[in-house]
């Protein structure tokens, strides 16, 4: 009993959810290069800024993709290959909604956006792989969203004070 219960809350949720989570992080690794934007404006702003990259948006959903692949040679989750995909880009076009509303509201890069930084990526990965199926019951999303509030602070720390970002959050 206790087995299943650890396995329904906490286990597949989060191997249902790690695609999105490598998607999230990879650009901070593989990241860098030209911009996204190519230093284009929409109303007088820039789209996303110098920090979305091309590189970083095709790490970041490579990285969902390598991750739901090695999923789905676990016997029975042949379906995670389709779930990191969907993921990663879900992931990276949440991260660029973030960053487009960081910027049409004038706030500079790396600034502060909020839950929006720690959570937007969460909610479209989540979004988009919800017709698939195979989804964490609501215990499991909620404990995913605890944790990814405590993994961002965490690992945006641990990466500033690695020299990889700029800023701690």
């Amino acid at each position: 009993m206790y087995a299943d219960l650890l396995f329904a809350l906490i286990l597949y949720p989060l191997f249902f959810i790690f695609p999105a989570y490598c998607a999230n992080g990879a650009p901070v690794l593989f990241g860098g290069g030209m911009p996204i934007d190519r230093g284009r404006k929409f109303r007088g702003k820039r789209i996303f800024g110098d920090h979305k990259t091309l590189k970083g948006l095709v790490a970041g959903i490579s990285a969902g993709i390598i991750i739901g692949f090695v999923e789905s040679l676990v016997p029975g989750y042949s379906f995670m290959l389709v779930v990191g995909a969907v993921q990663g880009v879900g992931a990276m076009s949440g991260d660029l909604v973030g960053s487009f509303i960081k910027r049409q509201r004038g706030l500079k890069e790396g600034s502060k956006g909020g839950l929006m930084d720690q959570y937007l990526f969460l909610i479209f990965a989540l979004a988009i792989s919800l017709p698939l199926g195979n989804f964490p019951d609501v215990l499991g999303i909620l404990f995913i969203a605890v944790l990814t509030g405590l993994l961002h602070k965490f690992t945006n720390m641990v990466a500033h004070r690695w020299k990889i970002k700029e800023v701690p959050w």
